[in-house]
């Protein structure tokens, strides 16, 4: 008999406290004004909401994370103008512990580097050991890639990533396997249990696109895009430092007149973008 009443008692008090869901929705419903300050001007306080609701209530995993840490990461998205989680594909908000940490996707790599209006078109390619490569970074930079189409490829040996410039310019980038997964160990702190333990593949593409625009022209917007997602991933990122301040700090990154920015990040490149012309694949 006590264990029914037991039982109906706590049913009863599960009914009547908030969900966590709801109770990030007065969270932010608490902060709308804040919220709706710090947003860029293109983005909207009531879709950012309902956007930052719909992605913390589909995950189990964000519900169980710091409330304060959920909203810092969805205000760097939302102040780079990219929507978190969504198919679009842009950024992703990542369980790490109990917080959230922001991460730049591929999509939102080139929506930021194609705003400027200086890019044509960027892609990337995994090599694999039975393809036709051949690269040369001399005066005259070359660039052959032919995959093989029948047979076994062998296994992927590296990956490279091209930008094409509206000027004509261009520019790639390659690394060996080994140098990407020596680069995600040092700079990735969920390299053994993250993104690059389940999808290698698409975490090499985004690094060698992010080695490449290294030397492309890079609008502030860019720069502070890629600051902020290394940040975000660096084994040196601390937890304590996600406090009730990092809204109005999370984009203090970026010197606006120096320019001056951090380096390296990693996380997700997906589908290939249209070839450069010009360029052998």
């Amino acid at each position: 008999m006590t264990t029914a009443k037991q039982a109906l008692m706590k049913q009863q008090k599960a009914q009547t406290e908030p969900t966590p869901t709801q109770n990030m929705q007065s969270l932010l419903k608490s902060m709308g004004k804040e919220i709706a300050n710090a947003l860029p001007e293109n983005v909207k306080s009531e879709r950012f909401q309902r956007v930052a609701l719909t992605a913390f209530s589909s995950n189990p995993k964000l519900q169980q994370c710091d409330p304060m840490s959920f909203l810092a990461a969805m205000m760097q998205s939302a102040q780079l103008g990219l929507e978190p989680n969504t198919p679009l594909g842009q950024a992703y908000l990542i369980p790490y512990g109990k917080q959230v940490q922001f991460q730049l996707g591929y999509k939102g790599i080139i929506d930021l580097a194609m705003r400027s209006g200086q890019y044509e078109s960027i892609y990337a390619h995994a090599v694999h050991e039975n393809d036709d490569f051949d690269m040369d970074y001399g005066l005259e930079q070359s660039l052959k890639h032919k995959p093989l189409l029948f047979g076994d490829r062998g296994p992927v040996i590296g990956y490279y990533a091209v930008y094409k410039l509206t000027n004509g310019g261009y520019g790639f980038a390659y690394m060996t396997r080994d140098e990407i997964q020596a680069h995600g160990k040092k700079f990735s702190k969920s390299f053994s249990n993250g993104p690059w333990a389940t999808n290698f593949d698409a975490m090499a593409k985004k690094t060698v696109i992010k080695q490449a625009l290294k030397y492309a022209p890079m609008s502030i917007e860019l720069q502070k895009a890629t600051s902020v997602d290394e940040k975000s991933t660096s084994k040196e990122t601390t937890q304590s430092a996600i406090d009730e301040n990092i809204i109005e700090s999370a984009f203090t990154y970026v010197d606006e007149e120096t320019g001056e920015i951090h380096d390296d990040g990693d996380d997700f490149l997906g589908p290939d973008f249209k070839p450069v012309e010009g360029v052998e694949e």
